[in-house]
């Protein structure tokens, strides 16, 4: 009788993987090797997780025989349900780290430079660690060569605002020492997603001729500069309807929802109001009714991205070099405006940025977008 215990990914030891079948009595029925042990540790906001999909192609070409685990914190685990890449989604709790740190892992790849993703980093067994660690005296450090580029960017404000012109992906790629090839996000709806969003097409009345507009408004509270103001919506949205060509739906999330009520108490019965308290995979439904999607830097643009929208974004305090659209869409942004990017969370020059976005690019943008489809 064996009794080796089988390094199979299927195999878990509290019951068996197939009924009347006793693998560690009998064997593995149909082993699917383990093959390298990967953790990805990304505690960051929602669209940088979303962002760091883009690097499971890579590490599968590097890594075919792999199994990829993946810790991140609860409101962005379900981003990465129903993706093929990923074996398994942990939540950061401490049930969750007590399991982590009993697996000895091949790779530890830590995607955040924040204080508890370098802890986790250290604590994790693991024959290679790559991305941002703790020093003894607590300070953030890179752990391996390819982690320098990325770790200079957060360093040096004049190099990551003036010089650097690699987009996120890129550098996270040379991070995890992966080969970068512009891979592109991964989300995938489910089968009961995709009928809820033909469903919800039909509900709000949208049909396959129909040409949809989609502006997510709003964004993290953590920057809250980074969106447009009310009135500037209020304009693009007049000017849209006035054509009488498009269909216009308001997305956002929580954060947003009295921003969403005061635009479209403009507009009632004239446009479609998504919901904001769903959650973030029927905000993802919700979002997928748009062929275009007007938004700022923000999760909402990701998910934008992910969904393989065409997008029209605005920027300001944030680096438009970093964010890659894979050629679907445009970046508006003030090159000759010394203050920006700046990431600063209050504006000390009344959001120039903000207020000279090209408002007439944007409609113009759209009507070009939908003249080629």
């Amino acid at each position: 009788m064996s009794k080796e215990i089988p390094s199979c990914k299927r195999f878990t030891g509290y019951k068996p993987c197939y009924p009347d079948h006793n693998c560690w009595k009998d064997g593995c029925k149909d082993n699917i090797a383990i093959g390298t042990k990967i953790l990805i540790i990304n505690l960051d906001a929602m669209g940088d997780v979303l962002m760091t999909t883009a690097q499971l192609p890579g590490l599968k070409r590097k890594f075919p025989e792999s199994t990829v685990i993946w810790i991140t914190l609860k409101n962005a685990a379900r981003l990465l349900l129903n993706n093929p890449l990923i074996d398994h989604i942990f939540e950061y709790n401490t049930e969750s780290i007590s399991i982590i740190n009993k697996i000895k892992f091949d790779y530890v790849m830590n995607v955040d430079k924040s204080q508890k993703s370098c802890a986790l980093l250290n604590s994790v067994n693991a024959k290679n660690k790559l991305g941002f660690g703790l020093n003894d005296d607590g300070k953030i450090i890179p752990v391996n060569e390819g982690a320098y580029y990325n770790y200079n960017l957060g360093m040096d404000d004049h190099f990551k605002f003036k010089v650097n012109e690699r987009t996120g992906q890129d550098y996270l790629a040379e991070t995890f020492e992966l080969e970068y090839k512009n891979d592109g996000y991964i989300f995938n709806f489910t089968e009961e997603e995709k009928k809820f969003i033909s469903n919800y097409k039909k509900n709000v009345g949208i049909s396959a001729n129909d040409f949809v507009v989609g502006f997510n408004t709003g964004c993290s509270l953590l920057y809250p500069n980074k969106k447009m103001t009310i009135e500037q919506h209020i304009y693009l949205i007049e000017e849209l309807i006035y054509k009488k060509e498009y269909k216009i739906a308001l997305f956002g999330g929580p954060e947003d929802k009295e921003r969403n009520e005061e635009i479209y108490s403009n507009f009632k019965g004239k446009i479609i109001k998504t919901p904001t308290n769903d959650g973030v995979r029927k905000g993802a439904c919700y979002e997928d009714i748009a062929d275009v999607v007007i938004t700022g830097d923000s999760f909402g643009m990701h998910l934008a991205i992910a969904l393989k929208k065409y997008l029209i974004v605005w920027f300001g305090v944030s680096c438009w070099n970093e964010i890659d659209l894979y050629g679907s869409g445009i970046k508006l942004y003030q090159e000759n405006l010394e203050c920006s990017p700046c990431w600063k969370k209050k504006c000390p020059y009344n959001l120039e940025c903000i207020k000279m976005i090209d408002l007439d690019r944007i409609l113009n943008e759209v009507d070009l977008y939908f003249k080629k489809s």
